[in-house]
């Protein structure tokens, strides 16, 4: 394909990231508007999050084994049209149940446009070009991520529009880009007898929702170590066990087990769990913190969150210019995991009366290491693997970062629902406040501090920011392991063209219309 066509296909590819990444961000300064609405706590909040993670994570692998069996053009509009009905649903939620089961099948509609958006790229330029149009890639994620916000904030804050609008925003994006991508995106097709593997995928998502829970309620309705705790771990244990088993022996396994005989797809997939707690959390987090310790609007909390946005878009594009030139990509992968550790160690110094100049200083350094880190995991491993694995391997990185942000924001979320208990009861204790008068601040749901007594206002800021704080300074070690395990990831030159396909009497390949 010339540059031109190229640009022209991934109009509709980077339409459609920009609907799927929207579909987190434009939530995210919203969200204690719609639980203070919906009457939902610390976990409901924790819940809406990481149940889109999760049915992303699950579905990744079989959006991307199907990417490398049927039609890639096809398989992107399926994943929009199920983006736009879940979205319309979660728009009519009546409580925070309703909202959490939308949100699942909406993460299967995300985890389908951001897995094949790269799988796609892959299968129109080689790896020793990619580097450039990578970078259009982290672009539009950055801008996802600055406009999600945004819009969210003002749609709440705009009384005849609401929250529900956050949800129905983005269906007419959706709409163009299966119109934009019927009319550009023309792919190789591979027609070939195949069977997925349900069951690896009803296995993983098992395991990974077992922890989730497990951590979710450890330490509030069960104590850490109780026979709870040993069910559940055993039991996750357990089924990721069988897992592996079963990828052994499926004849199409949703992760295959060999891809891992590559030591930097092993290397890679194991530092996107760990960049993926981290990512996740920080802009899961941030707007509850200008929220709810700097009192700001969802607005306002979005504008406030830009030095990290800019900074990743700026790196990203960057990166990806100097990645394409030179051929190299090891650098800004240990650079980019370096500075991620960093800003989160610095973020977790933060307090509800941190100044905005040294905030917006450590949110820059964490952008600047997220932008170096994501993209280029993912062509690490493009450029590892064969043609005919592109698919299944690029979703697996997807795979192990959406898990590692999965697991990560419900471990923090919970960690957080923690702190912020035990920050306020010290607090009121401190304040001399009765304990029957904790009732104002209504029963462990996110609080609305608009409605709460002026004299509990700098109570519940103090132990938001130093809860927040805690996040992030656990996060940091997370960063600074993915920073040891880049370290290891032996660089290999990109290829400047195509490695083609092994010849195949059982594969036809025909073009797309």
């Amino acid at each position: 394909m010339s540059h031109r066509q190229v640009l022209e296909a991934m109009s509709g590819l980077l339409l459609g990231l920009f609907v799927a990444v929207l579909s987190s961000t434009v939530v995210s300064n919203a969200l204690p508007r719609i639980l203070n609405d919906l009457h939902g706590g610390e976990s409901a909040y924790t819940w809406v999050i990481t149940a889109a993670l999760l049915s992303l994570t699950a579905s990744t692998p079989i959006w991307g084994k199907l990417s490398d069996l049927v039609s890639k053009k096809l398989l992107v509009q399926i994943a929009l049209v199920i983006y736009i009905v879940s979205s319309a649903l979660a728009g009519l939620s009546q409580n925070t149940g309703e909202l959490i089961a939308c949100r699942i099948l909406q993460g299967i509609g995300a985890g389908g446009v951001t897995a094949l958006a790269q799988i796609c790229l892959a299968a129109m330029v080689p790896p020793r070009e990619r580097g450039r149009y990578s970078g259009y890639f982290g672009a539009v994620f950055a801008l996802a991520t600055i406009g999600g916000p945004l819009i969210g904030g003002v749609i709440v804050d705009t009384s005849w529009l609401g929250w529900r609008w956050c949800f129905y925003v983005g269906i007419p994006f959706s709409l163009i880009a299966i119109a934009v991508l019927q009319r550009t995106l023309h792919l190789p097709v591979v027609k070939r007898r195949a069977k997925i593997d349900y069951l690896g995928a009803l296995l993983v998502t098992a395991a990974v929702s077992l922890l989730m829970i497990w951590i979710s309620l450890a330490g509030k309705n069960y104590a850490w170590l109780s026979w709870q705790t040993a069910a559940m771990v055993g039991g996750g244990l357990v089924l990721a066990v069988l897992f592996v088993f079963n990828e052994s022996r499926a004849a199409e396994p949703i992760i295959p087990l060999a891809l891992f005989r590559h030591r930097t797809v092993t290397l890679a997939a194991l530092a996107s769990i760990l960049v993926g707690v981290g990512m996740y959390g920080a802009t899961t987090f941030l707007s509850q913190y200008f929220q709810l310790a700097k009192e700001k609007s969802p607005t306002m909390a979005g504008i406030l969150t830009l030095p990290m946005i800019l900074g990743l878009a700026v790196s990203s594009m960057v990166a990806g210019r100097l990645i394409t030139k030179y051929g190299r990509w090891k650098a800004y992968l240990v650079a980019g995991t370096f500075l991620l550790a960093v800003g989160f160690g610095l973020l977790g110094t933060v307090r509800s009366d941190t100044s905005y100049g040294l905030l917006s200083l450590y949110m820059a350094a964490a952008g600047i290491g997220l932008g170096l880190t994501m993209q280029n995991l993912v062509l690490a491993v493009q450029n590892t693997v064969p043609r005919h694995e592109l698919g299944t391997a690029s979703s697996v990185v997807t795979f192990f970062r959406t898990m590692g942000g999965a697991m990560g924001v419900s471990a923090l979320g919970a960690l957080l629902a923690n702190r912020v208990t035990h920050y306020l009861t010290q607090n009121m204790a401190a304040a001399h406040v009765p304990p029957g008068a904790g009732a104002a601040l209504g029963g462990g749901e996110i609080p609305d501090l608009h409605k709460l007594p002026a004299p509990f206002v700098p109570l519940v800021t103090d132990a938001f920011g130093h809860g927040v704080g805690m996040v992030f300074l656990v996060s940091a070690p997370f960063a600074l392991l993915a920073f040891l395990v880049v370290l290891l990831i032996r660089e290999v030159p990109l290829r400047t063209a195509h490695e083609e396909a092994a010849a195949s009497p059982t594969l036809e390949l025909v073009k797309e219309g």
